[in-house]
């Protein structure tokens, strides 16, 4: 899964690109001016130790004001483009799917802010499956090393272009 500390580029669709875009834009200005009215109009009611209102305030504050920093990393060191239009041949996003310990698994191979709101399970490309992956054709056989050192060996049954 991909890490939200992680600074080098990832790849997103210009759609997934253009609705962080649109996201960061509203938290770092309006969003910002609702959450200092929230703050204000909660400090005018008092004390603030006991102030439940003020301290929740305070923590939505914080959680937008690290969205707007994820945001802005990652729309920095993003790579935009269009997903590869060879379909059967793995590259970042592209749904995926795989033949692992003879179970099939699905899944998009890219950022997890190309899948949005979808359910899809998610891989970095530069995750261990996922630079195993990449540029494999369908019916390949790859292998790559597990975090726990074991040797993983994975078919690809389909790759297609992520529609979102």
């Amino acid at each position: 899964m991909t890490n939200a500390a992680d600074t080098s580029a990832s790849f997103l669709t210009q759609e997934a690109y253009d609705r962080l875009k649109a996201e960061l834009d509203h938290l770092s200005g309006e969003g910002r001016t609702e959450i200092a009215a929230k703050i204000e109009e909660a400090r005018q009611e008092g004390d603030l130790k006991e102030n439940g209102g003020y301290h929740a305030a305070k923590e939505e504050q914080g959680k937008m004001e690290a969205r707007i920093r994820q945001l802005e990393e990652l729309l920095r060191n993003a790579t935009v483009g269009q997903s590869s239009s060879t379909e059967g041949v793995v590259s970042p996003g592209m749904v995926v799917t795989v033949d692992m310990f003879g179970d099939e698994e699905k899944f998009l191979l890219g950022s997890r802010e190309i899948a949005g709101d979808s359910d899809l399970d998610v891989y970095s490309e530069r995750s261990p499956l996922g630079e195993a992956i990449n540029g494999a054709k369908v019916g390949d056989t790859v292998s790559y090393e597990a975090p726990n050192g074991k040797t993983i060996e994975v078919k690809v049954l389909a790759a297609t272009a992520y529609t979102g």
